[in-house]
């Protein structure tokens, strides 16, 4: 038991470092590439080739799909008693940590004469599926921490969702073809919100299991 509530502890802090983590590196990156805009311009050219930080990030961004994936196999450790709510949940965050982190970090988003490059395809489908997982996460998790044992968590995983999905739906309308609109125009926003949104729910959860790693030091305790 002590070695579970240790890798528990370990996933909950690689979640919080992950969810920091990111919003530091894409600020303090965005700071550096001349003429960037946080509000107007998407995180995954900061990554692109063109990019003067694109090494930088694409490193950061396998680290953090790391991070996510150890997340992902302590949660299923902390609430393996749920079973296959648990476990799908698990995975979940494992293919966040896989498409949306080592993808983006390994597959650059390059566009030669303003067409994607297969790099950029292999980003793009491997970013959306983990934007996918983590999407439909707060519908999966709520079924794992019940309104038993945190009330207020059902209704904070519905909030969670929607915003989310209106974020992700703000920021697919860069793909339409009025890109002056004012959802085309700020897609850096959207996706932003969208990610500030995720990472908080991910930092709840992270906290909750620390408080829930004491259960295990209980058992190892009168074990």
């Amino acid at each position: 038991m002590r070695n579970i509530s240790r890798v528990i502890t370990i996933s909950s802090a690689a979640c919080l470092i992950a969810c920091a983590g990111e919003f530091v590196t894409i600020f303090v990156f965005g700071a550096r590439y001349p003429g960037y805009s946080q509000l107007k311009n998407t995180m995954s050219s900061l990554g692109a080739s063109a990019s003067p930080v694109s090494a930088e990030i694409s490193l950061w961004w396998i680290i953090m799909g790391v991070l996510f994936i150890i997340f992902g196999t302590g949660l299923r450790l902390a609430f393996s008693a749920k079973g296959w709510y648990a476990r799908s949940a698990s995975w979940l965050v494992i293919l966040y940590g896989i498409g949306e982190g080592i993808g983006s970090g390994a597959f650059k988003a390059d566009h030669i004469l303003n067409a994607p490059t297969t790099s950029a395809f292999i980003h793009n489908v491997l970013g959306g599926i983990g934007v996918t997982a983590i999407l439909i996460f707060p519908l999966v998790i709520r079924k794992v921490i019940t309104r038993n044992e945190t009330p207020f968590f059902q209704t904070f995983s519905w909030v969670i969702f929607v915003t989310g999905f209106l974020t992700i739906i703000a920021f697919l309308f860069r793909f339409s073809s009025g890109q002056d609109n004012f959802l085309s125009l700020y897609k850096g926003l959207w996706q932003r919100l969208f990610m500030l949104n995720t990472y908080i729910y991910l930092s709840v959860i992270a906290i909750l299991m620390l408080k829930k790693r004491q259960h295990f030091h209980r058992m190892n305790f009168f074990g």
